[in-house]
């Protein structure tokens, strides 16, 4: 016999805010404190606007100590074409949360367009699948056999795609995006009925925005935001400040709004490889059944012609 998970109230409360009788909406947005570094799983206009061939490796253990919290693991490369004209990029997500299960590609493709000297504007889009299974079985009801919960749905398959604008130069940047432009949803009661539609009401919109301000010789100040808006649900601003140590040391603090405040720490260890740790603390009452949030943020760089890496990449 399969062992039960125990969820307590409020992971139950996380899997009913997904599992309604009869549908299951599968569509939810993970969410990363080190956005910054993390730009294209926001915006797929973010594709080759390092200039280099860039690779992402992310682990984010949310809300740690409640059982059924979200586990987002994630990588992603990207790189410039065509005299850098041209971005792409490939992003893979397995995240878990509750009962649900979901592992998705997207690939993406940017156009970008030199504006300035040093700028560039890119319109970008991306596609893809989400591979999505509810584990409804594992929850323990009060009543037995309880029929909304006595199968898991079998694993589906969910296509969906996103479009966004991004701007950035050496020390600025500003994108919009909305990542997942469709409706995705499967019949509960362990069947594999789906449906996919295109609705404006469910679409999340992200607006970034970041800036590099030289302090001193051996300082830099890089303030960054981003701001969640969905209908029907209250805005979100994620607000962040890094001070860069003598090219080498990101130390920043984070606040997202009714929610956590974190801490931030990245080193570039070589001229390739940064390093990234964040560490939230939630604000809210889920503080009494956890110990906060971890997410380390690994990228590499590298390029294909012979020169120099140029190091550090702000953003």
């Amino acid at each position: 016999m399969k062992n039960k998970i125990k969820y307590s109230i409020y992971t139950t409360l996380i899997v009913l805010g997904i599992i309604v009788p009869g549908f299951v909406h599968a569509q939810f947005e993970p969410q990363f404190t080190q956005y910054m570094f993390n730009e294209m799983f926001i915006n797929p206009a973010y594709a080759g606007s390092r200039d280099q061939v860039s690779s992402t490796l992310v682990y984010r253990n949310q809300w740690v100590g409640m059982e059924g919290a979200p586990k987002t693991q994630t990588a992603s490369i990207n790189a410039p074409l065509l005299n850098r004209k041209i971005g792409v990029g490939l992003n893979i997500i397995n995240e878990s949360i509750g009962v649900t299960k979901q592992f998705a590609i997207y690939g993406n493709y940017a156009y970008r367009v030199r504006v300035g000297t040093g700028g560039a504007l890119a319109m970008g889009i991306q596609g893809g699948f989400i591979n999505h299974q509810e584990n409804l079985a594992d929850v323990i009801t009060n009543e037995e056999n309880d029929s909304e919960f006595l199968f898991n749905t079998p694993k589906v398959i969910l296509p969906n795609a996103g479009i966004g604008i991004y701007y950035n130069d050496d020390r600025f940047y500003a994108g919009i995006s909305v990542p997942r432009t469709l409706r995705n949803k499967v019949a509960g009661n362990g069947t594999s009925d789906v449906s996919t539609d295109f609705s404006f009401s469910t679409w999340h919109y992200y607006l970034t925005a970041g800036y590099v301000i030289k302090a001193s010789e051996h300082i830099k100040l890089k303030p960054t935001m981003m701001l969640k808006a969905v209908e029907q649900a209250p805005l979100i601003g994620d607000f962040s400040l890094s001070a860069l140590f003598y090219e080498k040391v990101w130390i920043g603090a984070a606040l997202r709004t009714a929610d956590s405040f974190a801490g931030l720490l990245t080193i570039q260890a070589t001229p390739n490889l940064r390093i990234g740790y964040s560490y939230d603390y939630t604000t809210t009452d889920l503080s009494n059944y956890s110990s906060g949030t971890h997410e380390i943020n690994i990228g590499y760089d590298f390029s294909l012609e012979k020169k120099r890496i140029v190091t550090p990449r702000y953003f």
